[in-house]
């Protein structure tokens, strides 16, 4: 083989090498930006659940539940009944108070009691959600609670709904932490079970009314928030 073409072949390599090199060096660059962009500029969490405020509908009087209407998961009325009680001894001008009503149009989330049981004045005989203002709720890690500032935009995602993107934003964040008033969050020795803590951060949906009857209660849910707003990031 000529010197020439030995010369030519290891040139090539030389480019072949250097070409791979580039490549994953360009790679690796890519990478490290963006985990950099991500973490800079969001704090992600996957500890997240849809959840509702949930309003207890109880008895007015001692009776036999006779008839109960409704079943977990079905859509009521302000006002509707839910609910029938036998009045007993009481006069016919109290019919009004043996009948349980919906206070709110919501959702049956359960049913705590059953037709033939006997309710007494204040138990709880249903739990209803408003499906207007179903929120998430995201548990955040103690180290990054300090980036987060209520009306932060949030990219939401349930597990539900695959890949489809929810926005929103932060309500409220918690004052405290989960285990704050948890007895085994100390050993039998008292000494503290150190470890990162969590804290809720409560997280509206924009546009709820739009979402009314399409999310479930207690799903699974992952959110991205935007710690850094756009004003911010264009200087």
């Amino acid at each position: 083989m000529k010197l020439g073409t030995v010369i030519n072949i290891i040139k090539n390599r030389k480019k072949v090498v250097i070409g791979i090199l580039a490549s994953v060096l360009m790679i690796a660059i890519g990478w490290v930006s963006y985990y950099v962009y991500e973490h800079v500029y969001y704090v992600a969490a996957d500890d997240a659940k849809v959840t509702a405020d949930v309003i207890k509908v109880g008895s007015q009087i001692q009776g036999k539940v006779l008839q109960f209407n409704v079943n977990e998961g079905d859509l009521v009325s302000k006002d509707e009944i839910l609910a029938r009680q036998d009045m007993g001894n009481l006069p016919d001008s109290s019919i009004e108070q043996s009948l349980i009503k919906s206070p709110i149009d919501g959702i049956v989330v359960k049913k705590e009691v059953n037709a033939g049981e006997v309710l007494s004045p204040g138990k709880t005989a249903a739990l209803l959600a408003d499906p207007e203002n179903f929120y998430v709720t995201a548990k955040i890690d103690e180290t990054k609670i300090r980036r987060l500032k209520v009306g932060q935009p949030v990219q939401i995602t349930i597990d539900e709904y695959g890949s489809q993107k929810f926005q929103g934003k932060i309500k409220s964040i918690g004052e405290m932490t989960e285990d704050a008033l948890n007895p085994t969050a100390y050993s039998t020795d008292g000494k503290h079970n150190r470890k990162v803590e969590k804290i809720p951060v409560k997280i509206v949906f924009d546009n709820s009314k739009k979402l009314k009857s399409q999310l479930t209660m207690g799903t699974n849910a992952s959110v991205k928030i935007c710690v850094v707003n756009e004003n911010t990031k264009s200087k």
